[in-house]
């Protein structure tokens, strides 16, 4: 019988092992045609004058994440109430969104789909916000982010709402790529906006990431190059998405938006999608000569690392490759705007809060510059070589919009060299007379520059006060600069670091094969050395030697000496990897349905006459990695657990039940009954199962905590946790006092199994799973 059971354990492992080999090099197969990119129109390149403004100065607004939504209404009336008038007092060149313009959610956030009340809600806000600007329609530029592709099998199809009532859509820019150059005197200053959402609109939570492709950055780098012939007039280039660099995935070919934006050197790419709940500090700087290390997978801190710099002035140098990344806020939550400004080529910005108060007077310092967020590497060598003229900065300045007359602006420097802040320098700004009527307002002050180089790029702190003529005061944020270009470092918090650090798309398969290794190694070497080694790991070998490995590799061959759990998770990583881990509707239509494995969705063409197959790569990690990291992981380390309580209570159990010679009562030639009761540590431990008691207790809250969260919503599942509770629980409740005095019971195996892997599976309530298929009903719910 031993033989037997030897001989099924080594086919048990042949077959593992066979199974698994070629899914450890196995790639997901990408499908050329699923997300594709139009060629770009080339009309859709435009050029503005920009007049009525300071020479050499221009300023655009964005604003991203409006999340238009039927369940909040708030967020378009306040749009409305406050950004039609805070147009008009900015008078920008440029009002760019930057994707999300509606919330496509349900009210119960079950649901993801396009809804075309919201989208008719966006028009007739924006038609009267562009009324009340009094701006042109034209300069409004609006593109997708994921919410706006939500359920959207084809763009230019019947739910593709973003072509019939966004500005862009209303305008014809149909393109995927389009540009605008604003031109003042002979300085030109482009934005190019792109759409980079897939083709083929995943329903949330598998559309989260941005698809570049290979025609995109073509278009792209066509664009960004459009004056480049023009070497004479100088060019500030600037790009918008929806997408940070973190939330992008590479091409086929393995390009990347960040290689073209290098290439180009931009002064910066604007973007959205994270909203402000993440952190403040959502920016982040590239460089050509960061480490690769940190180029492919991580940055540690908002500045890269550069490997070398260049050291003389010499005109053969090879240019910098650099550019700035920044997130803007969301509207949905933080009522956001951003105002941006280049001035002279330095690009600086402010960004303005509605939900606190309504801003009367808006101050955007232009020079200085922040050295922490808006300062680049080449600052220090142009400024060292002479590069820029010393004219641009012999003067202090600052914008300033005010629906008010403003009376005086006042410009102070403080030190914080002492180690707090002293008033250094206080200079009178005066407004610099245009010939034309202006859109705004520039005030400068002039300055002895020369005085504030320093080493340090963080000692000096530029603020300025602004007094409108009703007496009120408005003052800027305190900035430090550094006048020699130095950068001031600045580190991300962890929420920070996760979204911006972290090059998501790049580690998903990493992550992925790795953890599954670790669990296989869990699982399959303790077995093996259960079958072919004589060294076997007992308590009784820990209690000899109490080292880390020695206590672990016990604990999870205790595991392995449990074949119906071990075969089930074996069985459950099998199925995790070959066959579908979701089926549903994955379009808003609710006609063509899809499956989701770990490589991606499949899903048919509009026609039907091909299949999309492993779309929604590598968004579907916010799914699979959420799995194995917070529900396999944690099943396993509960059964490891309550096997190790097993174990040591058997060794016990075993150990006092032993016959001795002492035992004997040589009067009565019998042996003594051992009472349990006896033992007070025995009987606190083992004979009430404490241990056991307070796993199964956890079970029985979170199942509680799940049914709250997901039964009330789903009569399957209610009818799920009735049985759980009448077949599983009682079972559970039972064993953990009558069957505690023998802990070789059969029903061992079965019962501590359900309880472990049913806190894994539901410990996390918020992200759908397929363990049983209750789970994947309600996620076929989720998908209409």
């Amino acid at each position: 019988m031993l033989k037997r059971g030897r001989n099924m354990n080594i086919f048990a492992l042949t077959l593992v092992f066979c199974f698994f080999l070629p899914f450890l090099y196995a790639r997901p197969q990408e499908n050329d045609g699923f997300s594709h990119s139009e060629p770009t129109n080339w009309t859709n390149r435009k050029i503005v004058d920009a007049k009525g403004g300071p020479q050499s100065l221009i300023w655009v607004v964005q604003l991203s994440d409006l999340h238009f939504s039927v369940h909040h209404p708030d967020r378009a009336l306040q749009f409305r109430d406050f950004v039609g008038p805070a147009l008009a007092t900015i008078n920008p060149s440029l009002v760019l969104i930057t994707g999300d313009l509606t919330d496509g959610k349900s009210k119960d956030l079950l649901t993801m789909i396009q809804i075309e009340e919201e989208w008719i809600e966006y028009q007739n806000v924006m038609e009267e916000v562009i009324t009340q600007s009094g701006l042109d329609k034209s300069i409004f530029f609006d593109l997708r982010g994921n919410h706006d592709k939500f359920g959207v099998p084809t763009v230019g199809g019947s739910f593709d709402y973003f072509s019939n009532y966004s500005i862009s859509g209303q305008l014809g820019r149909n393109a995927n790529v389009y540009s605008v150059t604003l031109q003042d005197g002979q300085e030109k200053y482009l934005f190019v906006g792109f759409d980079s959402t897939m083709s083929v609109g995943l329903r949330g939570p598998s559309n989260v990431f941005g698809h570049p492709t290979d025609q995109l950055l073509t278009d792209l780098d066509l664009e960004l190059s459009q004056w480049d012939s023009s070497a004479t007039d100088p060019v500030t280039k600037i790009s918008f998405g929806h997408f940070p660099l973190s939330f992008s995935a590479s091409t086929l070919s393995g390009k990347s938006l960040r290689d073209t934006f290098l290439k180009h050197s931009l002064s910066a790419y604007l973007c959205g999608h994270l909203h402000t709940r993440f952190g403040k500090n959502l920016k982040r700087h590239h460089h050509s000569n960061s480490n690769f290390l940190l180029q492919n997978f991580f940055q540690f801190n908002v500045h890269e690392i550069s490997s070398g710099s260049i050291a003389n002035c010499s005109l053969e140098a090879p240019p910098v490759q650099e550019f700035w990344e920044w997130e803007m806020g969301d509207w949905r939550k933080s009522r956001a705007m951003r105002i941006l400004a280049i001035d002279g080529g330095y690009v600086s910005y402010v960004d303005i809060d509605f939900k606190t108060e309504i801003k009367k007077t808006i101050l955007l310092p232009t020079f200085p510059l922040d050295s922490r967020f808006m300062s680049r590497s080449s600052s220090p060598y142009e400024y060292k070589c002479h590069f820029v003229a010393s004219s641009a900065y012999e003067n202090i300045r600052s914008l300033v919009f005010s629906s008010s007359s403003i009376v005086s602006v006042v410009a102070r420097i403080y030190d914080s060299n002492p180690g707090t802040l002293s008033l250094i320098l206080e200079a009178p700004m005066s407004r610099m007379p245009v010939d034309n009527i202006s859109r705004g307002d520039l005030y400068t002050a002039p300055w002895n520059y020369k005085a504030f180089e320093d080493p340090s790029p963080d000692r000096y702190y530029l603020q300025i006060e602004a007094i409108d003529i009703a007496g009120r005061s408005t003052l800027s944020d305190l900035r430090p600069f550094s006048i020699n270009g130095l950068t001031a470092k600045v580190s991300w918090t962890w929420n920070e670091f996760r979204v911006m650090g972290i090059q998501w798309a790049a580690l998903y398969y990493p992550v992925l094969w790795s953890t599954l290794f670790i669990m296989l190694s869990m699982l399959i070497l303790p077995k093996a050395i259960l079958i072919f080694s004589k060294k076997q790991y007992t308590y009784n070998n820990l209690k000899l030697n109490r080292s880390f490995l020695n206590c672990m590799a016990w604990a999870i061959q205790e595991l392995s000496k449990i074949p119906m759990v071990w075969f089930c998770i074996v069985g459950y990583l099998i199925y995790l990897i070959s066959f579908p881990w979701f089926i549903g509707k994955v379009f808003t239509d609710g006609k063509d349905w899809g499956y989701m494995t770990y490589m991606g969705w499949v899903v048919k063409t509009s026609n039907k006459s091909e299949k999309y197959r492993y779309i929604g790569s590598p968004d579907i990690l916010v799914v699979v990695l959420s799995h194995l990291l917070f529900v396999v992981y944690p099943a396993i380390f509960i059964m490891v657990v309550i096997a190790v309580e097993r174990g040591v209570y058997v060794d016990h159990f075993l150990s006092l039940l032993a016959k001795k010679e002492d035992d004997y009562d040589y009067n009565n030639k019998r042996p003594e009954s051992f009472d349990l009761k006896s033992s007070g540590r025995f009987s606190f431990l083992f004979r009430w199962r404490w241990i056991r008691k307070f796993l199964l207790i956890i079970c029985a809250l979170v199942c509680w905590k799940h049914f709250l969260i997901f039964c009330r919503r789903s009569p399957l599942a209610s009818a799920f946790c009735l049985w759980f509770a009448l077949f599983v629980w009682r079972p559970m409740r039972l064993y953990s006092t009558s069957f505690c005095s023998d802990p070789l019971h059969p029903s061992a195996g079965i019962v501590f199994f359900p309880s472990s892997i049913l806190l894994g599976f539901l410990m996390d309530p918020l992200v759908p799973r397929c363990f049983s298929f209750w789970r994947v009903r309600l996620y076929q719910r989720s998908l209409g």
